[in-house]
């Protein structure tokens, strides 16, 4: 017996407003109303000294869209998903601060009582050899562990079918192969364990692949997927932390072979590739388009001379969102006006782009003055 088909998407005009602002935004329709959305926020303790509800409602309060997609998630993000996870436990007492292994069996170095608000320090990774790979971690990334699928049928029910029928689009991150080798082996340690252990490398790629595979064929039985989204992090400040020729021998082979058997289990459903990675990203975009038909990227970090407006004319086929500058959002509202009327009116006509800062909003902006910003995000976005 054939298998039904999977729910499609109801015609344009029966879309909520939102939905249909963050299609034509992955469509790249050209004057379309921006997708109105923030980043994140390390803002809100001092927000509340200046008159922030302790349980704001932020789509009222800014003019946010409601979600506009579903996020199916469970493949990790910046760290492997593990089932079971590390215990997170004291390792060993340093007076001010505490070395802990967290959930992923790093050893982390904490402030005493803290944990949160500061970059920590990762002193170790828990895969150090092929021994603590196969007898530590290996296991914990099974595909075949019978709890990582127990609450498909909910999730499927309760939240990824009701978004299909509304027209929402359907996201499947997974941690990047980048960016679950560091969170295993660690950034520096790696750079020298792709010479002196690539066997190992390719195992946990290949681990990495195995659960990809596994976790969307389950998925695909309720839903078709829109959007491959790589959580990568694969730039610093001035362009990628590993080579391209690393690019192509420990990641792209693994992707294309997820991407290949998604598309595979949805003939006549297009999937778009999307990349998140900090830094500085202009120098991987066309490596990215070209090893693997990159269709969207973010979040443009501003601080690493990442620049929306540059980026629009270079690769006109690229949607795009992030892109502005906290620092700016921080210097008043002279600044805040000469940002997005720059940024904004541009990018608008251009269409595949829509503002949120490129990081969560840090303390120094003022409420009043992010709520300008907002306001000024209306006007200019429709």
């Amino acid at each position: 017996m054939d298998k039904p088909a999977l729910p499609t998407p109801p015609p344009r005009e029966r879309m909520p407003p939102h939905v249909q602002r963050y299609r034509d935004w992955l469509d790249m329709v050209p004057g379309a109303p921006l997708y109105r959305t923030e980043f994140g926020y390390y803002c809100l303790d001092r927000w509340k000294e200046q008159g922030l509800p302790d349980q704001p409602d932020f789509q009222k309060l800014f003019h946010y869209d409601p979600p506009a997609h579903v996020s199916l998630g469970h493949l990790g993000w910046t760290e492997a998903e593990f089932v079971p996870r590390f215990e997170d436990k004291v390792l060993e007492d340093r007076g001010d601060h505490e070395l802990v292994q967290d959930s992923a069996g790093r050893g982390v170095l904490f402030f005493k009582g803290r944990r949160n608000g500061f970059m920590p320090e990762y002193v170790t990774h828990p895969v150090r050899d092929r021994r603590t790979w196969e007898e530590d971690v290996k296991g914990r990334l099974d595909p075949s562990t019978p709890a990582r699928y127990a609450d498909i049928p909910r999730l499927a029910r309760e939240y990824w079918l009701p978004g299909v029928r509304e027209g929402q689009v359907v996201i499947q991150g997974v941690s990047g192969g980048y960016m679950y080798l560091r969170s295993l082996i660690g950034p520096a340690d790696l750079c020298l364990a792709v010479y002196d252990m690539p066997d190992v490398v390719h195992a946990c790629m290949e681990a990495w692949l195995d659960l990809a595979l596994a976790w969307t064929a389950r998925a695909q039985e309720h839903v078709a997927i829109d959007v491959l989204f790589f959580g990568e992090d694969i730039c610093y400040n001035h362009g990628p932390l590993i080579s391209p020729a690393m690019m192509n021998e420990f990641l792209f082979p693994y992707y294309r072979a997820l991407r290949d058997a998604i598309a595979a289990r949805q003939p006549g459903r297009r999937l778009r590739i999307s990349l998140d990675t900090d830094g500085f990203g202009d120098p991987v975009v066309d490596i990215y388009r070209r090893e693997l038909g990159l269709d969207v990227m973010s979040p443009w970090e501003a601080a690493s001379d990442c620049d929306v407006v540059r980026a629009g004319r270079r690769w006109p086929w690229l949607a795009m969102y992030g892109g502005i500058d906290k620092r700016v959002l921080a210097r008043g509202r002279g600044a805040i006006d000469r940002m997005v009327e720059r940024i904004l009116p541009a990018m608008r006509e251009r269409g595949g782009y829509y503002p949120t800062c490129d990081h969560g909003v840090p303390e120094e902006v003022p409420l009043a003055d992010y709520h300008h910003y907002r306001q000024r995000c209306l006007e200019l976005g429709g």
